[in-house]
């Protein structure tokens, strides 16, 4: 019995009749006249079929920014309470790092465990080597629970994007880094307001010294612009554009991998030998990916504790 073609399919297929119709008539014309363009005639000839031959289907499936907006698990994009896999990542990764510090943390010991070796080590380097060495030891007590909070969620929100099954950071879409930059926003501008009073705070931070009065406009209004805007969106933005793009390292490499080494290899194509260097590429990303996630969890602590301090001080 003979299958019967849907309309889109019938109408798709007419589409490409006509479109290789069109390009011969074109190219005999062309051939006619010049026999140089016959070479090029040809080629828009093939094209059409070529494309319509291969289909969607014929390669693997490339990374694309729809990554980053999976398919609800429940409700729909317009619900407040719709949920999908990149907010299921941030709920895991928020449960194993709480249980994680409470059983490291709940029976402390004067000659401590690895979990609370761990835990002290992370603690320290955020108090010694961020909070310390930016807002001195006297302005950094006040703030180390805050950067700790910061560093720490950050760390292993990136560090999901290289765990089996998860296999995408918790901080590679905006909700998240942009709370954190609202709650940094928030801090450094109370702690300006109540360090200097509000009129103190705007002056030291919109006004600096020895500006000429002609230009003092035109500097107001950037560092109104610095202080209000760039500082928390460029926090928000540097952290989300770098785990996207490691991402999507990660999945072309791993991509092309299985393609190049089950799908290419196996039917005798000499290109899929090259699934070697993407997989050696693919464990070279991901221990990359790993150390950029301990540097922008340290960059977006640090520029924080930056804020904090210009926000303290009598001027920047």
């Amino acid at each position: 019995m003979p299958r019967s073609r849907s309309p889109e399919h019938g109408s798709t297929q007419t589409a490409t009749d006509t479109s290789v119709a069109q390009t011969q008539m074109f190219a005999s014309g062309v051939c006619a006249h010049d026999p140089q363009e016959c070479t090029l005639s040809t080629a828009l000839t093939l094209a059409p079929v070529f494309a319509d031959s291969q289909g969607e289907e014929s390669g693997p499936h490339m990374p694309t920014i729809d990554d980053f907006f999976p398919p609800m698990i429940w409700g729909e994009y317009d619900d407040w309470w719709a949920f999908d896999r990149i907010m299921f990542v941030r709920v895991v990764v928020t449960v194993v790092l709480v249980l994680f510090l409470f059983l490291a943390v709940r029976r402390a010991k004067l000659v401590p465990g690895r979990a609370q070796s761990v835990v002290e080590m992370g603690l320290d380097f955020v108090r010694v080597q961020i909070a310390e060495q930016t807002l001195g030891k006297e302005h950094a007590k006040k703030y180390v629970p805050m950067l700790s909070v910061i560093f720490f969620t950050i760390l292993v929100m990136n560090l999901a994007g290289v765990v089996p099954f998860l296999n995408i950071a918790g901080t590679s879409r905006a909700g998240l880094p942009a709370l954190l930059a609202v709650w940094v926003f928030g801090a450094y501008l109370v702690a300006g307001f109540k360090m200097q009073g509000g009129r103190g705070y705007l002056k030291s931070q919109l006004v600096p010294a020895g500006v000429p009065a002609p230009l003092l406009p035109l500097i107001v209004l950037i560092e109104a612009l610095t202080v209000f805007l760039i500082r928390p969106v460029t926090l928000m933005l540097r952290l989300v554009a770098n785990m996207m793009a490691g991402h999507i390292m990660l999945v072309l490499c791993y991509v092309g991998t299985d393609y190049m080494l089950l799908t290419l290899l196996p039917e005798g194509n000499p290109l899929g030998a090259v699934g070697a260097l993407t997989f050696a590429g693919a464990i070279f990303i991901t221990l990359f990916e790993v150390f950029v996630a301990v540097l922008q969890a340290f960059i977006f602590t640090l520029l924080s504790s930056i804020y904090l301090n210009f926000s303290l001080e009598e001027s920047h």
